[in-house]
């Protein structure tokens, strides 16, 4: 397929773009999730969450050849850098200071969602090239500073390494349900991916844990009793779970949870991201993708948690390769020892060892999750810089900055939370 049989389109709402040749594209790459399923991000823009009136204005970029869709993306231009948990701060002061406008800026990301997963949607090697030239030609007309695609897949890093993008790297932590085979030496078994990178799952083939108690079972004895004296203050507490999945979340249920959820960035000063409603949207068009623990003591309800669930696909075969929880949201009206790890790891945890679920991603940042055995594994994300001096600068940031993350993943893993062989 010659480069010009391509045909680029820029649509400034996903509500333009064809959802169902979105879809049909999304399952085609290595690594899919919820949150780049059309609806999903239809829904951040027609609730009004992630829209231009809150700084995210779309441009969603696709190409074309033979009248189809065979490359795509969610590109968004930015005038402030919250709601993408690639911090870039300091870039933005530094073109400040130059007096350089930094904003816009274009952004290639799901607002407001740190997950890993493919962004660069294409039918194959070549289409996902096109794109990512299309994409920085297409910032450079507009005369836009910088381009930064976030939390990216091993193809889309291929890509944006192949047209010379700047790469740099962060820190989350998965659990992965793999229970080790006797002898295993489980301290060595690597979060999902190999090398901490994020293809498909490793030990796919291995069998899961039993129950929860052969989870405990395979960490270091002083991990097993924190957790277990967590759950116990809990339970002494009074306080009970109940889960609902798709469907059978009532709106009660959904407004319980915003509630708790609207409590938590008030507390901290912050108005939410997201509103109301959005939630109605997912539970209109995506409630199989949706599980909810919520907290009761008393008869009442005092706490949830906001599970996304889903399985991703080992690529152009569509076949589904993992079942994957991810950890999202979450808040409480009353305040109970312990009742943060019990609702956003525990009970979500316990739920995937009885549902066959292969991972949980425990969303960004957070080294306090390693003592819960959600290991650490790197992500990445590309980055182009319109400025040659200031590209220069921050390559040579990256660079130390790499080399820094390097020596923080040799440090955790010394701290392994997993048993070591008797």
């Amino acid at each position: 397929m010659a480069e010009t049989d391509y045909v680029t389109r820029v649509f400034t709402s996903p509500l333009e773009v064809d959802a169902q040749a979105w879809d049909a594209l999304l399952q085609q790459q290595g690594l899919t999730s919820p949150f780049m399923q059309h609806a999903y991000l239809a829904a951040m823009h027609a609730s009004g969450s992630a829209c231009p009136a809150t700084g995210w204005a779309p441009h969603f970029i696709t190409l074309e050849s033979g009248g189809q869709m065979v490359a795509a993306c969610a590109l968004y231009l930015k005038d402030h850098s919250y709601g993408e948990y690639v911090f870039d701060w300091a870039w933005a002061n530094a073109y400040q200071q130059h007096r350089v406008p930094y904003y816009p800026k274009a952004v290639v990301a799901v607002p407001f969602t740190p997950v890993p997963g493919a962004r660069l949607l294409a039918c194959n090697a070549q289409a996902r090239a096109a794109l990512v030239r299309a994409v920085v030609q297409w910032c450079e007309a507009q005369g836009l500073s910088s381009l930064h695609l976030l939390f990216a897949a091993d193809d889309d890093v291929q890509a944006c390494t192949d047209a010379g993008l700047m790469l740099r790297h962060t820190v989350q932590f998965h659990w992965t349900n793999v229970a080790p085979t006797l002898g295993t030496d489980v301290s060595s078994l690597p979060p999902e991916g190999a090398h901490f990178s994020l293809g498909r799952p490793s030990g796919k083939n291995a069998p899961g844990y039993t129950d929860f108690d052969a989870f405990l079972a395979s960490l270091a004895q002083d991990k097993r009793k924190k957790i277990r004296q967590e759950r116990r203050k809990v339970a002494e507490a009074g306080v009970t779970f109940r889960h609902a999945e798709g469907h059978a979340i009532t709106p009660a249920d959904w407004d319980f949870f915003y509630c708790c959820y609207e409590r938590t960035y008030l507390e901290h000063g912050n108005a939410p991201y997201l509103n109301r409603d959005f939630f109605q949207r997912m539970a209109d068009t995506m409630p199989q993708n949706w599980l909810l623990f919520i907290a009761e003591r008393d008869g009442r309800p005092i706490a949830s948690s906001l599970i996304a669930i889903g399985a991703h696909s080992t690529g152009a075969t569509g076949l589904n390769d993992s079942k994957v929880a991810y950890g999202r949201y979450w808040g409480a009206l009353e305040r109970v020892d312990c009742l943060h790890f019990e609702a956003c790891y525990y009970q979500p945890l316990q739920w995937c060892i009885a549902n066959g679920y292969q991972r949980f991603e425990g969303g960004a940042q957070g080294e306090h999750k390693m003592a819960r055995a959600l290991l650490p594994v790197k992500t990445t994300s590309a980055h182009w810089l319109a400025h040659p001096a200031f590209a220069d600068a921050v390559a040579r940031f990256l660079e130390r900055e790499g080399e820094g993350i390097g020596d923080y993943l040799e440090d955790l893993g010394q701290r392994s939370p997993l048993r070591k062989p008797s």
